[in-house]
């Protein structure tokens, strides 16, 4: 297998994570401290534009933490993305990211007592995951078309807020499926539940579009909505 190594040298972080170590890419905003949220990379790894992402929500005064749950590797092959996927132990997520909650929430740059979660696709699945493992240090959770091995069967201890985005002609996840993880996510937890629904493909937000498609209109409308969202819940 063919991948690429992710080295950006420029905010990359080491946290505690469950006896070890994992690492990340930090972006703080220029004022130097703002609420935290947490980025869940795609199938493809942490790449660059992930990396974009979190420089993204601290040009809108966040400090954004994206962990690499594949140890820096990358690749933008479907087949690859899908093993790499696969080989990923749902449990050595959850402990990674429990870890990234930790070290943001210690970080002195964090002005937030909670953080937010945002992933997309195979991150989706584990935002939903990271809320309902994390109960209320997570306050806000944002899947983007989430699925993959993280999407948890029971959603009981959820009690962030869940704003979703999930696309009309997904051919990876049914339309009708997103619908009826909405209604049970909204009956188990009680919690404040509203999903977005866009006349589009897959991974409509991702601009770098390794998968044809990026849906500009979509994407814009999508973050928009998931700023304000952010801005209201993590505090």
């Amino acid at each position: 297998m063919d991948h690429e190594q992710h080295d950006n040298p420029r905010q990359n972080v080491t946290f505690a994570s469950n006896g070890d170590h994992a690492h990340g890419y930090l972006a703080t905003p220029e004022s130097g401290s703002g609420p935290g949220v947490i980025v869940i990379q795609e199938w493809w790894g942490l790449d660059d534009h992930i990396v974009d992402i979190c420089d993204r929500l601290a040009g809108e005064g966040f400090v954004a933490l994206a962990p690499d749950l594949y140890g820096g590797k990358v690749t933008h092959g479907a087949d690859d993305a899908g093993e790499l996927m696969q080989q990923l132990p749902a449990e050595q997520a959850a402990k990674d990211l429990s870890g990234a909650v930790d070290y943001l929430l210690g970080h002195d740059a964090c002005t937030s007592s909670t953080v937010g979660a945002v992933g997309f696709c195979m991150g989706g699945g584990f935002v939903l995951m990271l809320a309902a493992q994390q109960g209320d240090r997570v306050s806000a959770a944002v899947p983007f078309y989430g699925v993959g091995q993280g999407v948890p069967d029971t959603y009981t201890e959820l009690t962030a807020a869940v704003q979703g985005h999930y696309a009309e002609r997904d051919e990876m996840y049914p339309v009708e499926d997103a619908k009826k993880q909405a209604e049970q996510i909204r009956a188990e937890s009680g919690a404040e539940v509203e999903f977005f629904y866009y006349d589009a493909g897959h991974a409509f937000n991702n601009d770098h579009d390794h998968m044809g498609t990026y849906s500009p209109e979509d994407a814009e409308l999508a973050w928009s909505r998931t700023l304000d969202f952010l801005r209201a819940k993590v505090v």
